[in-house]
């Protein structure tokens, strides 16, 4: 009787959230980013950020994503044994000031299922880019769609794949536009995935 009283606490959370109707946009604010999270898709749909340390040098040793009470998010379960890596939308090299700072980067709500070639290569040599600009320019706001549809790939562990990323660039009176498949890129050139 203990046993089975045990195992049906155990599981009663589990159950509990299992019942939730699961949300599929909402808003969350911080000092950092602004993000529209789904819950449905375990992934986000949409974040906005301002570059805020592109000098910054805060070590990022030993640092891991991690979840949140309030919202199911994706999970190290959704990134093992896949070709797809935990990619920050708001990168943490763009808020390295501090290492608390940096920290607030790795919450799941900032990640996203991301072809590890992309991710790697021509998506961070964008993110680079933003960096140089914040250099320069008092104020470099970055916009990032997700795309979904309904050829999106649920994997079995109940994170949906992006098709791909709008990413919008702003910075003086310029705005500059991409969009990426989320697949391995033919080049590690971003400027060949500039849109008007």
């Amino acid at each position: 009787m203990k046993k089975l009283l045990l195992t049906l606490l155990l599981t009663l959370p589990l159950f509990v959230f299992s019942q939730k109707t699961l949300r599929d946009s909402i808003y969350i604010k911080t000092d950092m980013f602004e993000i529209v999270y789904s819950e449905k898709l375990q992934q986000p749909k949409f974040i906005r950020y301002t570059v805020q340390c592109p000098n910054g040098s805060a070590p990022r040793k030993g640092m891991d994503f991690y979840t949140c009470d309030s919202i199911l998010t994706s999970d190290d379960k959704d990134y093992a044994n896949n070709p797809y890596d935990k990619g920050h939308l708001a990168p943490a090299a763009d808020f390295n000031c501090t290492k608390e700072l940096l920290f607030k980067t790795f919450t799941y709500l900032n990640c996203s299922l991301q072809q590890e070639n992309l991710n790697r290569t021509t998506w961070r040599l964008l993110e680079v880019r933003e960096r140089e600009l914040a250099k320069t320019n008092k104020s470099v706001i970055v916009e990032i769609r997700c795309v979904y549809s309904k050829k999106s790939i649920v994997l079995p562990t109940g994170a949906t794949i992006p098709d791909g990323y709008y990413k919008t660039i702003k910075y003086g009176k310029t705005i500059e536009k991409y969009y990426f498949k989320n697949e391995k890129p033919s080049s590690t050139d971003f400027t060949k995935y500039k849109i008007k």
